[in-house]
Parts: structure tokens; C-alpha cells; sequence
């Protein structure tokens, strides 16, 4: 993996107690000054302009939204906030993303400006209202000023300024209230006094995305004079170019310059068609002494060889050998879940404007302050010289977020070596095809579990050890000295590690080998496998045990009513303690993942061909107070499916060090056809919001996994499920 921050990041520095501890509250008061967004510049005097707030004389409240917006409905969320403190109207309501600025726009959770880890609406909960609110008071006053009567007299409502015989809408404020101070404190309302917050809001940006409309995504990215570039790669990891002739290419129409960067070898020309074409015609030879060229099986055979070699401590507690030795029965498992691409399906792409002092980009990014400095850094001039147009993402799972911010480190190369090699500054837009991203990584770590768990005679858990192996997404990356301690690296360990089953005696050790290839986050990211055992072990325990699956995880659940709560709750409606169907067999997971606490319970049928077909989930979700349910329902839905796909047939697989894979057809992302009904059901709360975005992935796997064990006897342990003719 390339490092391309050789300097401090540009802003402050995020903590492993901020990446680990994300229950903390959300920023308090409102920040004012820093970069306005476009519009506010564009707008004058006449607008009242804040960070988080913009209302223009046409009477039009633009919410800036932080946060990338690549498909979870953080925009929406985000602008039900400020309507709802500020009284406006939702059709008044329009969103634009923020400047890329980490003194005022940073994730209060990481302390750079990024979207991940659920946290959209966790980090913004009290900031954004206290925003709208603030905004409202100053219209108030503004309204009481103008009409002569006290602040008390003027009530406000779906965008409207009242006091007696006079009215004026927010628009004809707006000029007035930028004029009055800013409140040093608000009131936000209570919880019954809501009107917006708990119900549920059309996503702002569907119509725009229904009829098609260009500009929003970065793919539709076409400043003017914009050119194309694609990059030929290496088709082992770690291999470079030893020499191109690139003399065909340079011959095609539309081609503009052929270049060699440390990532491939580039063709910059008129049009993605023609660049995509003249790619094919390059000769490269490329240099393979310091590429992977293991395949998965031998990878796969090194990592089994280290499940019985004891690796660092990630867990000590209690005597989890001790309780074994002395168990009544013990259940013993390893586990294999392979490496997964995330396949978004709007190809990575990244547009750079550099004139040789000053850069502009515009595409998904998903952590602004790493893109930013990775910009600067890259290119070589201040922080302040770089301007980032973040843009809508379509999917992102992970993929978006790039520890390292190798998209933009790319793009800024090719932007660089385009002025080195014309002297002609031009915006340069960067375009994978869905084949360069599936073929050339990065993908969710290839990862190992061996667990031995043990009951005693009153069938209850006793003892738990635990072994993991896989590489660490974090090692080798800046975050490695935040969230990786004592070697481990927290992301390959979470929900396992911090489980709140009652699980006093046990022991949890990590090896995180080398490989060459590259790993990131993947939606829900060490949760998708760490669920998937914690689960499948906690159902086969309760067989050895001889209880019933919930009656067993709510037993060892007695320190988290939450999650218990959920637990219920989709045992109930689900009816698990109804007979099922004929040739229906049920299933049920529990877990808790970025604050937020799911179960599932699965209903699936093997059909004749042996397959599986997941006909229904219910889910019970507890993520505090539901901003906006109906969104809520639409990202279980969503982080089920993208879980379910996971483990039925896709795998990345190598051979000799080269993928296997390229694009939809052979990397088998979940079908129509295998998309089961799904039933979601909240959990009312009043506790502070938390994740949604990933949440529904882990317990998926594990809650279809225990209904097929129980239609078939066979637990699988080795993933995905098409290894054993279920899928």
C-alpha cells in the first residue's frame, strides 16, 4: 500500500478513543465563520448565511450537508434537523453539500471531515438543530425589529413569520436577520414537541435521481475543456511498468497524451470510449519481482496454518481454559470468509483541475480531509489551495472512504504529469471501469476464525476461546496509531472482542499476516464476520445445550436490555414461537453494531435443487430516536441485502496472485429473484440516534446460516454458501 501523507494531516488529528468510544454526544453550539458554501457567496448581503444554514431572499432554506450522501439518506436526515427547529416548510428545504473545511464541517466522532462508521446522524444530532434554531431565533428577531412587537409575539410556522395583522415569509427576513446577532444559546424543543423529527420525509434528492438528472453524481462530473483518463494496472498487485509502446495508442482519434505514473500507464483522451480503447492497444511489460503472486488457496493455506499458532491478545478475562477443560461439552469451529469487493455500482471515479498552483476536484468523497491533504500532498502546494466539490455517491459500502485516499492520490498524479507534459492546465477526469475496481482491489480482508466454546452441566456458557486471522485494514495506513493497539487492529476484532453476551471467562488472541493485496472497509467492516461466528456459535451452543436458540442468547444477554429488547421483539414478530410453515425453517441472530441493535429472525426454504431461497426476515431495530422511520426501514432493507449477498455467492478469488474476477457476471451480487420480503419494526426510544447504514448487514448471515442448519443438519462455516451447492 502507497503512502501518499508523508505530513500531519491539515486538521486536528481523530483519536482511537474518538474512533472507538462513538457514543459520544454530539458537537454543542453553533459554529459560525469558516468558507460559505457557493450559493452564500453567490447570494451577498441578502442571504442569512451560516456553516449549516443558508436562507436566500427566495425564500429557498439550503442545508449544508457535511456528510457524503452516497445512498443512506444523510441529506435528508440532516435537513429534517434544521426544518424541524426552524419551523420551516419541507418543500422549502433544499441541500447542498459543504465545502471541504475540517474546522467547521469535521465529524465530531473522527475530528476530520468524513461520513463512515454510521455516524452521520450521531455526530450531527444536537448540531444541526441547535443550527436551525439559531437560524429561527434571528429571524424572529428580525420579524419583531421590523414589526415593533416583542420576540415573544411573533410565532412561526411551515416557513412563515406571524404577529398579528403582519406575515413575511423567511425569504423576505432573510436580509433583516443576518443583521441581528447571533443567539449565544437556544432552546431546542422537546421531543413532543416535534413535528418532522419520527416522521417520515420524502429523500430530497429522489426526484433529481428519478428523472435522470445530470450533475449530481461524479461520474457526471464534466467541468469545461474536461478530458478522460483510464489506467492501465498491473494485473498482479505490486507489479509496476518496465516498459509501454504506446505508439498505436497515441495514433487513435480523440487520444490526447499517453503518460506513466507509479500507478499504470495512463491515456488521457476526448472521451471515455476512445480512452478506454486506445488503453487496449498499449504494449506494457510490466515488472513482476515485487508483485503477489500467491492465489487464495495458498494464502488461504498460510492463514489456517497461524489458527493454531497463539497471536497477540485482543481479550484476557477470566479462565477461559480452565472453564473448558472442565465443560460438559464443547463445540469447536473454523471458520473461512473470503475476500469481498464492495461493487458499487457507480465505478470510482475523480475529476482534478490543477493549474500548477491551485487544484479543484469534484467527485464521491466520502473523508474530505484525507482526500484534501492526499490532494496537496500529491501535487505539492498548501492545504488552502485545494478546493473539493463533493458530489452524490452511487454506493459507496466502503469503498469511498479510503484510508490512504489512493482515488485522488491517482487522480492528482495524472493531473500533475498532464500539465508536466502539455503545459496546458485541463480538468482531468479519472473513470475505473467496474472491471479495474473488482480486478484491482481494494476488498474486505480474507479472514479466519477458530473458536472453542464450551457449556456446563446447567447448559450455560463456560469458557471462550477465540483465534482471528486476517490482515489488518488499518496496519500500514495514518490511522494505524489510532486504532491499532498493541498490534491489534481493532476493526478485525470489534463485536467479537466487545461483546456484551455475558462472556466472563474468555480469551481472544489475533494474528494479522502480510499479503499483497489491499484491503479497506466493508459495510459494517469486521462486524460481517465476527457477527457471523459470535451467532452461529451461540446457536450451536444452545443445541449442545439443549435450550431454545433465543431462550439461550437472552440467558447470557442480562447486561444489555437493548439488545435483548430487539431480541424479543423479532422473536414475537417473527413468531418464533409458532410452528413454521410447511418446508419453512427459521433462524435467528442478534447484534449490536455502530450503537445500534438488531436481530433477525430468517425464514428459508431449500428448494429441490438443494439451494437455498430466504423467503422472509423480520428485523427489530433499536437505533434511538428515528429520525425518519420510513428511511430507517429502507437502510435495514438495504445493509440485509447487501449482508445476504455476501454470504451466498460472492467471493474475490486469486490465482497466481491475479483476480479472478471483473464485473457482475462473475462476482454474483445479489439477485432479484433471491431478495426475501423483509419486515422491520423500530424500537421507539428516546435515547440519542445511531447508525442505520450498517447495522442490518452482520445478523443476516448468521440468522439464515442457523436456519439451514436447522433444515439440514450442516453448519456452515466456510463461506460463501455456494462452496456447498446451497446457492
Amino acid at each position: 500500500m502507497l503512502h501518499y501523507l508523508d505530513t500531519a494531516l491539515a486538521a486536528p488529528r481523530p483519536s482511537r478513543r474518538a474512533f472507538l468510544k462513538l457514543s459520544a454526544g454530539a458537537v454543542g453550539g453553533l459554529l459560525l465563520g469558516g468558507a460559505l458554501p457557493r450559493a452564500a457567496q453567490a447570494m451577498g448581503d441578502d442571504a442569512l448565511a451560516q456553516p449549516f444554514v443558508h436562507i436566500t431572499p427566495d425564500n429557498v432554506v439550503t442545508v449544508l450537508v457535511k456528510h457524503q450522501d452516497m445512498g443512506q439518506g444523510a441529506a435528508t436526515g440532516l435537513a429534517t434537523l434544521v426544518a424541524e427547529e426552524l419551523d420551516a416548510s419541507p418543500d422549502q428545504i433544499a441541500v447542498e453539500f459543504a465545502p471541504s473545511n475540517p474546522q467547521v464541517y469535521a465529524n465530531s466522532l473522527f475530528g476530520v471531515q468524513g461520513t463512515g462508521g454510521s455516524t452521520a446522524m450521531r455526530n450531527s444530532f444536537t448540531q444541526y438543530r441547535e443550527a436551525g434554531a439559531s437560524a429561527r431565533a434571528m429571524l424572529v428577531a428580525a420579524a419583531a425589529q421590523a414589526w415593533g412587537v416583542a420576540p415573544e409575539a411573533v410565532t412561526v410556522a411551515d416557513g412563515t413569520l406571524s404577529s398579528g395583522a403582519n406575515s413575511a415569509s423567511f425569504g423576505d427576513m432573510a436580509s433583516a436577520a443576518a443583521a441581528q446577532p447571533v443567539p449565544e444559546a437556544v432552546t431546542l424543543k422537546r421531543a413532543d414537541q416535534w413535528r418532522l423529527i419520527g416522521k417520515d420525509m420524502a429523500r430530497v434528492e429522489i426526484p433529481a435521481k428519478t428523472r435522470g438528472s445530470v450533475g449530481l453524481f461524479g461520474m457526471d462530473a464534466k467541468p469545461e475543456g474536461a478530458l478522460i483518463a483510464v489506467t492501465a494496472r498491473p494485473p498482479r498487485f505490486g507489479a509496476t511498468v518496465a516498459s509501454v509502446d504506446a505508439e498505436a495508442a497515441r495514433a487513435m482519434p480523440g487520444v490526447q497524451a499517453v503518460l506513466t505514473i507509479p500507478q499504470g500507464v495512463v491515456v488521457v483522451a476526448d472521451n471515455t470510449w476512445r480512452a478506454m480503447q486506445a488503453r487496449d492497444a498499449l504494449e506494457i511489460e510490466w515488472d513482476m519481482s515485487g508483485a503477489e503472486t500467491r492465489g487464495t488457496e495458498e494464502i488461504t493455506a498460510e492463514f489456517e496454518a497461524l489458527l493454531d499458532q497463539p497471536g497477540l491478545p485482543a481479550v484476557a478475562r477470566g479462565d477461559a481454559a480452565g472453564k473448558l477443560a472442565g465443560a460438559a461439552q464443547v463445540v469447536e469451529a473454523r471458520y473461512h470468509f473470503p475476500y469481498l469487493a464492495h461493487a458499487p455500482m457507480e465505478p470510482l471515479n475523480m475529476t482534478v483541475l490543477f493549474d500548477g498552483e491551485r487544484a479543484t476536484l469534484w467527485g464521491g468523497s466520502q473523508i474530505q480531509t484525507i482526500d484534501h491533504n492526499v490532494a496537496a500532498g500529491v501535487l505539492g502546494i498548501p492545504f488552502e489551495n485545494v478546493a473539493i466539490n463533493t458530489m452524490w455517491g452511487g454506493g459507496s459500502f466502503g469503498r469511498r472512504a479510503t484510508a490512504d485516499g489512493h482515488l485522488v492520490a491517482e487522480a492528482a498524479t495524472i493531473a500533475a504529469a498532464w500539465l508536466g507534459e502539455t503545459g496546458r492546465p485541463a480538468p482531468i477526469k479519472l473513470v475505473y471501469t467496474r472491471e479495474d475496481d473488482i480486478k484491482g482491489g481494494y476488498y474486505r480482508p480474507l479472514t479466519l476464525h477458530k473458536v472453542r466454546a464450551g457449556v456446563d452441566a446447567e447448559g450455560n456458557i463456560a469458557g471462550w476461546a477465540h483465534r482471528v486471522v486476517g490482515q489488518g485494514i488499518m496496519i500500514g495506513t495514518p490511522f494505524e496509531e489510532f486504532l491499532v493497539k498493541d498490534g491489534v487492529d481493532h476493526s478485525s476484532v470489534e463485536g467479537a472482542a466487545d461483546t456484551t453476551y455475558s462472556l466472563p471467562d474468555m480469551a481472544m488472541d489475533v494474528h494479522h499476516p502480510s499479503a499483497g493485496v489491499p484491503v479497506l472497509w466493508w459495510r459494517a467492516v469486521g462486524h460481517t464476520h465476527t457477527a457471523y461466528v459470535m451467532e452461529t456459535m451461540m446457536d450451536a451452543l444452545a443445541e449442545a445445550a439443549g435450550r431454545d436458540p433465543v431462550e439461550f442468547r437472552l440467558a447470557h444477554l442480562g447486561d444489555d436490555p437493548r439488545l435483548a429488547g430487539v431480541l424479543r421483539l423479532a422473536a414475537e414478530k417473527g413468531g418464533w414461537d409458532s410452528p413454521a410453515p410447511e418446508g419453512i425453517h427459521r433462524g435467528v441472530a442478534v447484534h449490536k453494531s455502530f450503537e445500534s441493535y438488531v436481530a433477525e429472525v430468517a425464514e428459508v426454504r431449500i428448494r429441490e435443487d438443494g439451494t437455498v431461497k430466504v423467503e422472509k426476515v423480520t428485523c427489530a431495530v433499536d437505533c434511538g430516536v428515528a429520525i425518519n422511520p420510513d428511511n430507517i426501514v429502507a437502510q435495514i432493507e438495504g445493509g440485509l441485502a447487501y449482508g445476504l449477498s455476501g454470504i451466498l455467492r460472492e467471493e474475490i478469488t486469486m490465482t497466481d496472485g491475479a483476480v479472478d474476477q471483473s464485473n457482475y457476471p462473475d462476482y454474483a451480487a445479489l439477485r432479484i429473484a433471491d431478495m426475501p420480503r423483509v419486515e422491520v419494526h423500530i424500537v421507539p426510544s428516546t435515547e440519542g440516534p445511531s447508525g442505520v447504514g450498517e447495522p442490518g448487514t452482520p445478523p443476516i448471515g448468521p440468522a439464515v446460516a442457523n436456519a439451514v442448519a436447522r433444515a439440514t443438519g450442516q453448519r456452515i462455516t466456510v463461506l460463501p454458501f455456494s462452496k456447498h451447492g446451497l446457492a
